[in-house]
């Protein structure tokens, strides 16, 4: 590790881990319980999806297409917060749905990581250094075919979102309490081309939480659920 590594994970990394924790504190999601139930970073989970089965005769032929997100975890004095965007209602796909920053895996995309980071700063100048990845949840399939890696991280509380105005139209954050507590995820049938689906939705005021999003909350909880 360089002087300069040295120097960011003292001044930045380790006091910005301990804001995590005591805002974790006494909450489902604990600190040591959270970083044993994400996969860790040096051993990235495989599989197609925890969903496919759900999905297997509405996906699209063909190999998925690689996607990460970014779910990132904001240390506040009230609570850890998430910090989740609602796309502009003009965009071709998702438009005006409420999501993690991230997208499509690029060629020069290290690894999942990487593209959630570089997404994340191309749509609301999220820097890496504002930053710490903890580890990763389950892969996600699509109904529209991508294989959606989720990569939690605490966000620097400082940091202050500027929303790329073609594809963020809000940034926003929801407690972590309220979306790990199973009172507030209902199921709802939507009609998908003509056929009844069944997803999840979160009912927070003034936003649609529900879909991808909501699953990949869901199986956060459920991880954490089922950690010692």
């Amino acid at each position: 590790m360089s002087r300069h590594e040295q120097t960011h994970v003292m001044q930045h990394t380790l006091p910005l881990r301990e804001q995590l924790r005591q805002s974790l504190r006494g909450s489902l999601a604990e600190h040591a319980r959270l970083m044993r139930a994400l996969h860790p970073l040096d051993a990235p989970p495989t599989g197609e999806g925890w969903n496919r089965s759900e999905l297997s005769d509405l996906l699209p032929p063909g190999p998925p297409v690689e996607a990460a997100v970014l779910a990132g975890i904001i240390p506040r004095e009230g609570g850890a917060q998430v910090l989740l965007t609602r796309r502009t209602d003009t965009l071709r796909h998702h438009g005006g749905q409420v999501g993690f920053p991230g997208g499509r895996m690029e060629a020069d995309d290290r690894d999942a990581v990487a593209a959630a980071i570089r997404e994340s700063d191309e749509e609301i100048a999220l820097k890496h250094d504002q930053v710490h990845v903890l580890g990763y949840l389950d892969p996600f399939v699509t109904i529209t075919g991508y294989r959606v890696m989720p990569v939690v991280a605490v966000i620097d509380p400082a940091f202050v979102a500027v929303p790329q105005p073609d594809e963020v139209a809000e940034v926003f954050e929801v407690p972590l309490s309220y979306l790990m507590e199973p009172a507030n995820l209902h199921q709802v049938e939507i009609d998908h081309r003509g056929r009844i689906r069944h997803v999840l939705e979160y009912g927070w005021p003034g936003q649609r939480i529900w879909g991808a999003t909501a699953a990949i909350l869901y199986n956060l909880r459920r991880r954490l659920e089922q950690t010692e």
